[in-house]
C-alpha cells in the first residue's frame, strides 16, 4: 500500500451547513500547517482559524488534529471543518492537494484502518453497510458488526479449530511423547459443536439478507380486490392507478418502502384470473412467477365477494410460502370472515380497508412477528448479512463435515488436520487474516470517496 498522505472530501457533494476535508498520513500536520492560519495546531484538539492559499483567505474553519495511532486510520489525521458549499469544499481540497497530499482512492481511509490493524475486514465492510442502511434493523445489524460481533464469533471458532490442529500436528511430529490414540472421539465432539455453530450462522443469513436488502414482497389477488389501493396506502401516494375496471394493472409495479423500520420491496401484480386477453395473461403469468420467488406473499381478498375458482387457484399457488391474507373492503358489507378463510388456509388474516386506511398497524405487527419474532436484539445474536461471509462459512462448514467423515472412517490423523486447516483458512477470509491483496482492493473499491 502506498504510504503517502491522502486527502478527500468526507461529506456529501451538495450544499450543506458543514463540509469536511479529511487528510491522513505521516505528513498530514505539515501539509495543513502550510495552508492554515491561526493558533498553533496541537495534538487531539480542535482549532479555530482560516484556510489560505497564499495571500487569499478561502474559508473560516475548525481544524481537528488526531495523532497516530489514536485515529480512525491509525495514522496522523487532520479534518478540516468548513462551510458546506460545494465550491468552497472543493477549493479547500485543491489547496490541501497543492500543499503536498494526493487524492484518496475510494475507501482508502477505511482500507488504511484495516491494514494498520485498527479494524478487521468484517468491521471494515460494516462501515459501508452503515452508510447504505435502509432501515432501523439494517443499521442496528451493521453497527453490531462494526463493534465486532462477527469478528468475535469467528475468532472463537477459529481458536478452537487451530487448537486441535496444533495438537494433531505436534503429536504426529513427536509420537513418542504425545499420543493421538482415541483423539478422534474427542475431536468429533468439538467439531460437531462447531458445525452446529456454523449452521446457526448460515441460517441467520436468511434473516440477515432480509435485514439488509428488505423483504421481497409480492401482492396478489383477483382483479379489483384492492391490491393497488393497498400499495398506495403503504407508499403514501397514488403510485398505482386505481379504477373500478377489473384488470387495470397489467404489469408488475415495484416500490420500496420503509414500514416502521422494516424495508419492503413490494411488487403489485396483475390480478390473477382466467383470461383470454393476451397482454393480461402475460401479467398474470408474471404475478405467479414473482409469487414463487418472494419472501412474502400478501394475498388481498375482496371481503364483499364470494370465493370463486380464481381464489382457490391463488390459495393453491401460495402453498406453504410465508403469506398474509388481507380481507379488504371491510368498510362494506362483507360475505367473507376470518374464520371462514382460516378453515381453508392457515395463514395470518387481517381485516383491512385500503380506502379507509384501516388495519395497516396490525399488518406491521404481523410482519415483525413473522420475520423478526417481534423484535431483533443485536447484543448477543450474530446475523450474517454479507454474501462473502456466508460463502466462507459454507466452505468452512463443508470442511468440518469432511473431518467428521474422516473420523467415522478411521482415517489417519493427518487427514483431520488438512480439513481443519481448510476450515480455519475459510473463516480467516472473513476477518481478513487469510485474504489476498486483490480481494482487499476489490472490497474497498466499492466504498465511497472520503471513507
Amino acid at each position: 500500500m502506498r504510504k503517502d498522505t491522502i486527502a478527500a472530501i468526507a461529506t456529501a457533494m451538495s450544499n450543506s451547513g458543514i463540509g469536511i476535508v479529511r487528510v491522513s498520513g505521516s505528513e498530514s500536520l505539515d501539509i495543513v500547517r502550510k495552508i492554515y492560519k491561526g493558533k498553533e495546531l496541537k495534538d487531539h484538539a480542535i482549532h479555530y482559524g482560516y484556510i489560505v492559499d497564499g495571500e487569499e483567505t478561502i474559508d473560516e474553519v475548525l481544524v481537528m488534529v488526531m495523532k497516530a495511532p489514536h485515529s480512525f486510520t491509525g495514522e496522523d489525521t487532520v479534518e478540516i471543518n468548513c462551510h458546506g458549499g460545494v465550491y468552497v469544499v472543493k477549493r479547500i481540497l485543491e489547496t490541501v492537494i497543492g500543499a503536498g497530499a494526493r487524492p484518496a482512492e475510494p475507501g482508502e481511509f477505511t482500507k488504511r484502518a484495516f491494514l494498520n490493524g485498527k479494524i478487521d475486514l468484517s468491521q471494515a465492510e460494516a462501515v459501508i453497510d452503515v452508510i447504505n442502511s435502509k432501515n432501523e434493523y439494517a443499521l442496528k445489524s451493521s453497527v453490531s458488526q462494526l463493534k465486532g460481533s462477527v469478528q468475535k464469533k469467528i475468532k472463537e471458532i477459529r481458536e478452537e479449530i487451530i487448537y486441535h490442529t496444533a495438537f494433531i500436528e505436534t503429536a504426529l511430529d513427536d509420537p513418542e511423547h504425545i499420543s493421538v490414540d482415541g483423539y478422534g472421539n474427542t475431536l468429533k465432539l468439538s467439531v460437531d459443536k462447531l458445525i452446529h455453530e456454523l449452521d446457526l450462522l448460515l441460517k441467520s443469513s436468511d434473516n440477515g439478507r432480509i435485514i439488509q436488502e428488505g423483504i421481497k414482497t409480492v401482492i396478489v389477488g383477483k382483479p379489483n380486490a384492492g391490491k393497488s389501493s393497498f400499495l398506495n396506502v403503504l407508499v403514501g401516494e397514488e403510485r398505482a392507478i386505481v379504477t373500478d375496471i377489473a384488470g387495470t394493472t397489467r404489469d408488475v409495479l415495484e416500490e420500496t418502502i420503509n414500514l416502521n423500520g422494516i424495508s419492503l420491496n413490494i411488487m403489485d401484480t396483475a390480478g390473477i384470473r382466467e383470461t383470454e386477453d393476451v397482454v393480461e395473461k402475460i401479467g398474470v403469468d408474471k404475478a405467479k412467477v414473482n409469487a414463487k420467488e418472494a419472501d412474502l406473499v400478501v394475498y388481498v381478498m375482496d371481503a364483499s365477494r364470494e370465493l370463486d375458482k380464481n381464489d382457490y387457484d391463488i390459495i393453491e399457488m401460495i402453498g406453504d410460502r410465508k403469506a398474509v391474507i388481507l380481507l379488504n373492503k371491510s368498510d362494506l358489507t362483507t360475505v367473507l370472515s376470518k374464520d371462514m378463510i382460516k378453515s381453508i388456509i392457515d395463514k395470518p388474516i387481517i381485516s383491512i380497508s385500503a380506502k379507509e386506511e384501516q388495519g395497516i398497524g396490525e399488518f406491521e405487527k404481523i410482519l415483525k412477528e413473522m420475520f423478526f419474532q417481534g423484535e431483533i436484539s443485536f447484543n448477543d445474536e450474530v446475523y450474517i448479512t454479507n454474501i462473502r461471509h456466508k460463502t466462507a462459512i459454507s466452505d468452512a462448514y463443508a470442511s468440518l463435515q469432511k473431518v467428521i467423515v474422516s473420523i467415522e472412517n478411521d482415517m489417519p490423523e493427518d487427514f483431520y488436520s488438512i480439513d481443519l486447516l481448510d476450515a480455519y483458512e475459510s473463516l480467516g477470509s472473513i476477518t481478513g487474516e487469510t485474504i489476498g491483496e486483490d480481494l482487499v482492493n476489490e472490497i474497498f473499491s466499492k466504498f465511497c470517496m472520503g471513507k
